[in-house]
């Protein structure tokens, strides 16, 4: 998918990416019942909204909803599948998240895709922070699931 390679360290290119469109929307990845309970075992988060069908059927949302948490562990597929490749360097740290939002509900069994945008730029120290503004979405709903600004350190 990727349409687009600038290295690491050419802080003018990486700026002429900065504040335009979202990107195309990566490749779906569907979000099962299976995927939750094992997201829940490994984090030891078992409230009922996510691992218990018949009590979730009761409640309005008429199912079960994926964790927030989990969402957001999958936006490294939807990133690694953006239309800019990052390259060049010899590392690319996770340095954090900003704005963390979960704006609606991904339940389960769902299919959710994501975009991202190029929203800051600038030179670190030994590297170059990027931020990368992240959307994620059910398919099909105009409203996002998950939406934050990921910074990422990239280094020789």
């Amino acid at each position: 998918m990727t349409n687009d390679t600038i290295r690491y360290d050419d802080l003018d290119a990486l700026a002429q990416r900065v504040g335009g469109e979202f990107g195309a929307w990566s490749p779906a990845i569907e979000v099962p019942q299976r995927m939750i309970d094992e997201f829940a075992e490994m984090t030891g988060d078992h409230q009922w909204i996510h691992v218990d069908p018949a009590r979730a059927s009761e409640t309005p949302l008429g199912t079960t909803i994926a964790h927030g948490f989990l969402i957001l562990a999958l936006s490294s597929v939807i990133k690694n599948s953006s239309d800019l490749a990052i390259v060049g360097h010899g590392s690319a740290l996770n340095y954090g998240l900003d704005n963390v939002r979960f704006v609606s509900p991904v339940h389960s069994g769902a299919r959710i895709h994501g975009r991202t945008k190029v929203s800051a730029v600038a030179e670190e120290k030994g590297g170059t922070m990027l931020t990368v503004s992240v959307a994620i979405h059910v398919v099909g709903s105009e409203k996002p699931a998950v939406c934050f600004d990921w910074k990422l350190l990239y280094r020789a």
